[in-house]
């Protein structure tokens, strides 16, 4: 809710409604700031407030000025009147995307080399690394981030507010429902998600449109802070046009004429976003931040063609490191700018705003940060050439190997069975399996009899490859390989390659821990590690446990094995699996802070499978825009079982073996 110091009459027009029924156009919000004057002091510092839009999917032909059918007409307009950064790389997934702009460091310098941070692993950010809130707000600034995280969460110090934000709100997953806010991860696996700092926002949820909701919490961000008084970086990361393809249904009014249902429902959430930068624009004016503010705006990969993203004439699509994968749409907007109104076609990588933003914001870039990005606000501002000559995409040693790559194939540096991208200069070559490979061209979103228009564009004759080199500067649609061509070329990148990989780091994935399952936690995602002390203190009370009474049981047992160790053996860690789920069910390590009565159960529950097990927090999902989040199912296990602990058992086993010997 707005601070309500400004007049009534003001503040009713500029505020936004559940439904965005009160709009104004960009003439009349001018000829309103002329007559009104401005209400605030020009800031008496000199470091720039710092807005970073991150939406989530938007393919490069999304945007108008790209030359789609999507109507964006505050996107142009802030592009036009900006910088167009069209040779701007992302990575191609969410969380690695993200894990650079926060960090400046490339995924092979964090682990986070492979995939995504999915909900249930036991990962998140390494909390070694610097980021760049937290460099901001060691130069001054006031920190607040809104919407998507999906920078893991599993325990409290991976949580954005412990990583550099002052606030936050929004999102710790990579995706679900719009407007419930609910999202499963399998059957039996859903929760809600939705955060206030470091706690579920139940009572800020009216269910509304998350586009929306979180433009709305942005702008309430920028009422409430003075511009004169401190600097402001507010880091906006939408869930938008992520699936689940979800929109109010005014937005699909303007697109009754593409019939291909998907590509409808995402022009519909684009044109949504598109509605939602006006009115954060009009924020930026009317309170007082636009004339000192730099305004970046940035997808986080590319397009999904079958959630109706479209990344022509690029070649691939999300999840790939062809073009289409990885060359986002971008721009720069501010008053700040030296040449406004350009396209900077200079190297330009996500890992760049961490030195660029902190530079910018008068903060300190320590050497061991051993940061992959470059200070290219020059190069975007003023038209300089970039101190940017290469970008490691990607080298992901655990990704499916290419069946026909060898050591061989790459002259005896690099096997190029591993997947693998790298760009120096105009050259790019990758290795591997570069993911899916076709060109999507708009008629396929067109109708159903000239989709087959689409496998004309097909790639078969590559299928056997595992090296591609090409020109992108010449050739951006990567239509031909000149790997053959030039062998020289092929062998300075893969040396290159070669060099990057004795840098990297030991690849963090790992499996799922079932103690993230929501149910332990009131029915929300959120954190389900203790911290290192209190871990450690756990794991202590449970091996004394397991222990003195496995010394027991075993002196009870010995006298009558007569020689039957197998049988004694069998029983023996039977009953004490038992009795170790009893203790379990008692001592309960997966609850936290907030866990659900309705998710635990007593000991005597846990192990009689006759008795009613408590209901699920999840066992219906109402959703208002015919969201798809999957309904909750119990799982036919038992509540104790998914509560036990692998490294646990393990020293169950350990000591039965001990007992035996």
């Amino acid at each position: 809710m707005f601070l309500l110091w400004v007049p009534v009459s003001l503040f009713l027009s500029f505020i936004v409604s559940q439904t965005w029924s009160v709009q104004l156009s960009w003439e009349n919000w001018n000829a309103e700031l002329r007559n009104r004057g401005n209400d605030f002091e020009k800031p008496s510092s000199s470091q720039p407030h710092i807005v970073f839009i991150l939406v989530d999917d938007q393919g490069f032909r999304d945007v108008g000025y790209h030359g789609s059918e999507i109507k964006t007409p505050t996107l142009d307009r802030l592009a036009a009147q900006g910088v167009k950064l069209e040779n701007y790389y992302v990575q191609p997934l969410c969380s690695p995307s993200r894990s650079q702009l926060m960090t400046g460091r490339y995924q092979i310098h964090t682990g986070l080399q492979h995939s995504i941070i999915r909900a249930t692993q036991p990962n998140c950010l390494p909390l070694e690394n610097v980021t760049l809130p937290l460099k901001l707000r060691q130069a001054g600034y006031s920190t607040h981030m809104v919407g998507k995280w999906h920078l893991g969460f599993y325990k409290r110090g991976c949580m954005p507010t412990q990583r550099g934000f002052d606030t936050f709100f929004g999102s710790l997953l990579g995706s679900g429902d719009y407007y419930s806010h609910y999202k499963c991860e399998g059957p039996g696996m859903c929760g809600y998600d939705l955060y206030e700092g470091e706690e579920a926002a139940w009572e800020q949820d009216r269910g509304m449109y998350s586009t929306m909701m979180f433009t709305r919490k942005a702008i309430n961000i920028l009422a409430n802070h003075n511009p004169r008084a401190q600097p402001l970086f507010l880091y906006l990361a939408y869930q938008a046009v992520h699936s689940p393809l979800q929109v109010p249904a005014r937005y699909l009014e303007r697109y009754k004429g593409i019939p291909n249902v998907h590509r409808r429902k995402y022009a519909a959430m684009v044109s949504c976003l598109d509605e939602a930068i006006h009115n954060l624009t009009l924020a930026l004016k009317r309170y007082g931040y636009y004339d000192n503010t730099v305004i970046v705006y940035s997808s986080d990969n590319g397009g999904q063609p079958l959630a109706g993203g479209s990344n022509w004439p690029l070649r691939g699509s999300k999840a790939t490191y062809w073009e289409g994968g990885i060359r986002a749409v971008g721009f720069v907007h501010s008053p700040l700018l030296v040449n406004k109104g350009t396209k900077c076609r200079s190297l330009v990588h996500i890992t760049d705003w961490f030195p660029t933003l902190v530079t910018l914001g008068e903060g300190t870039l320590d050497e061991d940060l051993n940061l992959d990005g470059y200070d290219v606000w020059e190069a975007i501002s003023e038209g300089r050439p970039s101190p940017r000559q290469d970008i490691l995409h990607n080298i992901d040693p655990i990704y499916i190997k290419a069946k026909n790559g060898s050591w061989k194939a790459g002259y005896g540096l690099w096997n190029t069975a591993i997947q693998a991208a790298l760009r120096v200069g105009h050259w790019k070559l990758l290795t591997g399996v570069p993911g899916y490979s076709d060109w999507v061209p708009p008629q396929t979103f067109s109708n159903q009899q000239i989709v087959n228009r689409w496998h004309n564009e097909r790639v078969r004759w590559d299928r056997g490859k595992s090296i591609w080199l090409f020109n992108i500067t010449a050739d951006p649609y990567e239509r031909v390989d000149l790997s053959q061509r030039y062998p020289h070329i092929v062998k300075k990148m893969l040396m290159r390659l070669a060099q990057y990989n004795k840098t990297a780091v030991p690849v963090r994935y790992p499996a799922k821990d079932l103690r993230s399952n929501p149910q332990y936690n009131g029915g929300v995602w959120g954190p389900w590690y203790k911290d290192e002390k209190e871990e450690q203190q756990v794991d202590e009370r449970y091996d004394n446990l397991f222990t003195n009474h496995l010394g027991k049981r075993s002196q009870a047992m010995t006298s009558d094995r007569s020689g039957t160790d197998s049988t004694f053996t069998t029983t023996f860690v039977l009953k004490a699996y038992a009795d170790m789920k009893m203790a379990f069910s008692i001592l309960n390590p997966c609850k936290s802070g907030a866990a659900s009565a309705g998710a635990a159960s007593s000991a005597e529950e846990g192990l009689n499978k006759n008795k009613a097990r408590p209901p699920s927090p999840l066992t219906s999902v109402s959703l208002p825009g015919g969201g798809d989040v999957e309904a909750h199912v119990s799982d036919p296990v038992g509540v104790d079982v998914p509560q036990l602990d692998l490294h646990l058992l393990f020293n169950l086993v350990s000591t039965v073996g001990r007992v035996t010997a």
